[in-house]
């Protein structure tokens, strides 16, 4: 299996580990919703979850790989405000956490680049 066939399917596991993680613990991604939001914390990091989960199946199927990838790359986009404020609730953490969530952020750039690259390469597929 060359690169570029893996580069979908690599991408979909990340995003159904953390689909699957949201319902698992969710109490961390509870605390990452922007309080401006309406509804609860918790149903935010549900439909998260499932929004995750239901990508990484598009992804998986080389029918729904385009439209899933560019769903992807817009999610990766609309969940950026969350880790901009665990950034910030985290600033004064130990080092290391504080570096995690800061360096989360400029990570969302390559993780929308792959999925526009995973759009960009299932064109023309069926």
């Amino acid at each position: 299996m060359s690169r570029s066939e893996r580069s979908p399917l690599l991408l979909a596991g990340l995003l159904a580990t953390a689909g699957v993680a949201h319902f698992a613990t969710p109490r961390p991604f509870d605390a990452t919703i922007p309080h401006g939001l309406p509804g609860t914390p918790r149903a935010w990091t549900y439909v998260s979850g499932a929004a995750e989960l239901a990508l990484a199946a598009g992804l998986a199927l080389p029918r729904t790989r385009k439209a899933a990838a560019l769903a992807t790359a817009a999610f990766f986009v609309g969940v950026f405000p969350a880790n901009v404020k665990m950034a910030a609730d985290w600033r004064h953490r130990p080092t290391p956490q504080k570096a995690a969530a800061f360096g989360r952020l400029p990570l969302q750039v390559p993780l929308v680049l792959w999925a526009r690259g995973v759009a960009r390469n299932a064109e023309g597929r069926s």
